[in-house]
């Protein structure tokens, strides 16, 4: 039937009522007709039941100048952390301590910035804003999601569990890399954009003083482990007390800086040229000094005769000419020659 329609209002749809169901704390709901029209219908609960506590944001960004591998290693961490944001390249000139206020401008209390030098040169910084620390580290052996290909995979937003080497326990630089590792990569409980189960691992190992980050996936069947990527080599630099910036707290004395360790393969390269220019002109003085003649040696001579000599004789007088005698024969041969020609041709 069609609402009546009144002068003072206009017409409208009648509203539906929300559907409800009875509730822990309604256990005594009348049997009336009141009662069980509100027991009817219900509204399904929220997943987990927990509040978001762990609150903690990483701003994820580069500097300009980056090449397109570490550029895929970045997404690839936006990827596989969903408490993660993202920001615009920040320029070369501006300085470090500007990222405080980009974090801060993002509501981000943590900070991965990859910086870029000579467009072949990664570093990554990882820090604690505003108050610190913050860690330094050279990125090698860089290898992407994409890259890798592996047969691995895993549900995206899902929880990771971190497994470290016994070595972070044991030296006190390591140790606060550890709980740095574990602020930054692990994701927040009941994160609104993480899903509320773990399928994959982040492992951080210590091998030829440098950090191997690898992720593998959790296969359910047997508990066995199958790499997915991205993977990547951490050689830390020094630690600082602050915020991209401050006192050291820690150096490492076994770093080698990329400009040192070209510099030194070129160097090698070089002295390997000059031992072989060297080489050279050894074998040509050695060359040189084998044409020189011996001295002479005395007894040489023992068993040699010496020859009669003959007197010499000069001739004052011209000797005279032989006469020239032709062959007589040899005309008569070769008339013969030719009878004997004509004679074999006429027959």
């Amino acid at each position: 039937a069609a609402t009546k329609r009144k002068p003072d209002r206009p017409a409208g749809r009648p509203k539906k009522r929300a559907k409800r169901a009875p509730s822990a704390a309604e256990p005594d709901a009348k049997p009336g007709p009141e009662g069980a029209g509100q027991a009817e219908y219900s509204i399904p609960p929220p997943v987990s039941q927990g509040k978001w506590k762990n609150k903690e944001r990483v701003l994820i960004f580069s500097s300009r100048g980056i090449d397109f591998r570490a550029r895929h290693l970045m997404q690839d961490l936006r990827t596989l952390m969903p408490h993660s944001k993202a920001d615009t390249k920040m320029d070369r000139k501006d300085q470090l301590f500007v990222i405080n206020e980009a974090c801060e401008m993002k509501n981000c209390n943590k900070c991965i910035f990859f910086e870029a030098k000579k467009k072949q040169d990664l570093y990554m910084w990882l820090s604690n804003t505003p108050q610190g620390p913050s860690a330094k580290f050279l990125v090698q052996n860089i290898h992407t999601l994409a890259e890798l290909k592996m047969t691995g995979n895993c549900l995206r937003g899902s929880r990771p569990l971190l497994s470290f080497d016994p070595t972070f326990d044991k030296e006190p630089h390591y140790a606060l890399l550890k709980e740095l590792f574990i602020q930054i990569f692990s994701t927040p409980r009941y994160h609104p954009k993480s899903q509320p189960f773990v399928d994959h691992v982040f492992t951080f190992t210590i091998t030829d003083e440098r950090i191997w980050f690898r992720n593998y996936q959790i296969i359910e069947e047997d508990a066995s482990l199958v790499e997915i990527g991205p993977r990547f080599v951490l050689n830390l630099i020094k630690i600082f007390q602050g915020s991209f910036g401050g006192a050291t707290l820690y150096e490492n004395p076994r770093y080698q800086s990329p400009n040192m360790h070209r510099r030194l393969i070129r160097l090698s390269v070089a002295a390997k040229f000059r031992e072989k220019q060297q080489v050279k002109e050894v074998q040509k003085i050695k060359k040189k000094g084998s044409k020189v003649l011996i001295g002479e040696d005395r007894t040489e001579v023992v068993f040699e005769t010496p020859a009669e000599e003959k007197p010499v004789e000069i001739q004052l007088v011209k000797p005279e000419s032989k006469p020239i005698v032709k062959d007589k024969k040899k005309p008569r041969k070769i008339q013969r020659k030719k009878q004997k020609k004509l004679f074999r041709t006429e027959h």
